[in-house]
């Protein structure tokens, strides 16, 4: 097996001006090897970028177009319909967000997008609702009424339907990420039974010929806080990810590919084996730019005990142990805490 404290060392030491893209045609191939094969690949993007690009993901590319669809009918609705949904009217960060009202680097003045969050939901996986513990917890989505959306029951059915499509491909991941830690494929099944996956759907308004200010990014600077991300951005352009000497490098449009991204929880829970790296997203200048990021954690009440192939005498535990969910609770109430003030955040909206 691959001393993986050895690989990330060597790592550590490297950097990157791209990043890789892997085929996932073997995921689910009855030869082992052939798994194996694909789990290195996976290793060797996990150590050393902490993001890659997947293609023949299993994923209806169908379903993917109709949500890119939903999302943009959505976020050029009236006012009313979307503040009836307001993250506001939720205790657990779910609902709409608009311009400014997320800030993931406190030094600017907010986070130039907005968003619509939503978790796994009470119709797909009901006896998620009962087994909450700790911070985190399921609960219900807040979804717009027929009666002031027209097109709500839509956009619900069509939400959800990405939701399952994008959740069956994180449990397509997992094995890859176990095979990649020296684990049994099977190591993640029992601790994620009733993921904690939150979506988004976010827009990002082209700027026009309004003046670019600095402070006001699409997403500042900043890293996710599970597992690891599946995005799906489209054409526009934008992401950026940081590489080891502080260069910002282009995560440019594949078609038909997804963005994956190691997490802050998979980098505690290996011991920093795994790499979580920042990433921004600059201001959108002519179009409108549109993505769809599911973010896949761990059942909540998971405790991160250090992965055992990823601690050792030389390389001891790096972190304070607790619940996947309190610790993603304490992140998101940080980033909600940044939040723009309210007269700011309104003052943007109508000048966009």
């Amino acid at each position: 097996m691959a001393d993986l404290a050895a690989l990330a060392d060597k790592a550590a030491a490297q950097d990157f001006t791209s990043l890789p893209v892997i085929d996932m045609t073997d995921a689910t191939s009855p030869d082992l090897e052939k798994r194996q094969a694909l789990a290195s690949q996976v290793r060797d993007a996990c150590l050393n970028v902490g993001f890659f690009y997947v293609k023949n993901s299993g994923v209806d590319e169908a379903v993917v177009d109709q949500t890119f669809e939903i999302s943009k009918a959505f976020f050029k609705t009236s006012a009313e319909v979307k503040k009836s949904i307001d993250i506001s009217k939720s205790d657990n960060f779910r609902g709409y967000m608009g311009l400014l009202t997320e800030n993931n680097d406190p030094k600017n003045k907010g986070d130039y997008h907005e968003a619509f969050n939503l978790g796994l939901d009470p119709s797909l996986m009901p006896e998620a609702m009962n087994t909450d513990s700790g911070k985190l917890r399921h609960s219900d989505n807040q979804w717009p009424t027929s009666e002031l959306y027209p097109a709500a029951d839509e956009f619900k059915a069509t939400s959800l339907k990405y939701y399952t499509e994008i959740l069956n491909l994180g449990k397509r991941l997992f094995p890859l990420f176990a095979l990649a830690l020296n684990l049994p494929e099977d190591f993640f099944d029992d601790k994620t039974r009733l993921p904690a996956a939150i979506m988004r759907l976010l827009f990002y308004p082209g700027l026009g010929d309004r003046q670019v200010d600095e402070l006001m990014p699409g997403i500042g600077d900043h890293t996710d806080f599970e597992c690891f991300t599946v995005l799906r951005q489209d054409d526009v352009g934008g992401l950026q990810v940081r590489n080891h000497a502080g260069d910002w490098v282009n995560a440019t449009y594949v078609p038909n590919a997804f963005v994956i991204n190691i997490g802050d929880q998979f980098a505690r829970w290996s011991n920093d084996i795994f790499v979580s790296t920042r990433h921004r997203v600059l201001p959108t200048l002519k179009r409108d730019r549109y993505s769809i990021p599911f973010f896949f954690g761990c059942d909540h009440d998971v405790v991160m005990d250090p992965i055992p192939t990823c601690v050792s005498e030389d390389r001891p535990n790096r972190y304070e142990i607790m619940t996947a969910g309190d610790y993603v609770h304490m992140r998101l109430s940080d980033i909600y805490s940044q939040s723009a003030k309210p007269e700011e955040a309104a003052a943007v909206e109508v000048k966009a």
